[in-house]
């Protein structure tokens, strides 16, 4: 544990994460509260900004209550080959997007990377499983929501 028993002092990196996560909430809560735009029916659009403004509070008091309470835990050893793999398969998904490779090989692409950053071997398998796991959900939001997603070749057969 990071407080120390004898002085009562808080664990600090636990406040500091709590005091910015209620900024968080602050920031969130007015920028919602500021919002002119309504709705003819039921929850309007400005309702979620509130819902996230809850959550990053209820957060923010907790990590009070925790830094006071015996502190953060001791964080584990960082992974630096798992995080080059995350980083990888972000640039990946914008490259993919920005050059027009299209939606179901970006999502792939970061599906098969973060897959491989938690320690999977078969890369290639999680490709495939990428590629119709971002066909379903292309198919699902163009075809369903008619929502328009960052068309590629793939895309385009459809």
């Amino acid at each position: 544990m990071n407080q120390d028993v004898t002085t009562g002092r808080a664990d600090r990196p636990a406040l500091v994460v709590a005091l910015l996560l209620l900024v968080a909430a602050a920031v969130v809560a007015r920028d919602a509260y500021s919002q002119t735009i309504t709705s003819n029916y039921g929850i309007g659009p400005n309702a979620m900004p509130y819902v996230v403004s809850v959550v990053l509070g209820v957060l923010g008091l907790a990590h009070l209550f925790v830094a006071f309470r015996g502190g953060l835990p001791k964080p584990e050893a960082v992974d630096r080959n798992a995080i080059l793999w995350l980083t990888g398969g972000l640039i990946g998904l914008i490259a993919c997007i920005g050059l027009g490779g299209g939606f179901i090989i970006a999502t792939a692409i970061v599906f098969s990377f973060t897959a491989r950053s938690f320690g999977r071997q078969a890369l290639a398998i999680d490709f495939g499983i990428g590629i119709v796991l971002g066909l379903a959900i292309f198919l699902m939001f163009s075809k369903l929501l008619q929502l328009t997603l960052p068309s590629g070749p793939l895309e385009h057969l459809l």
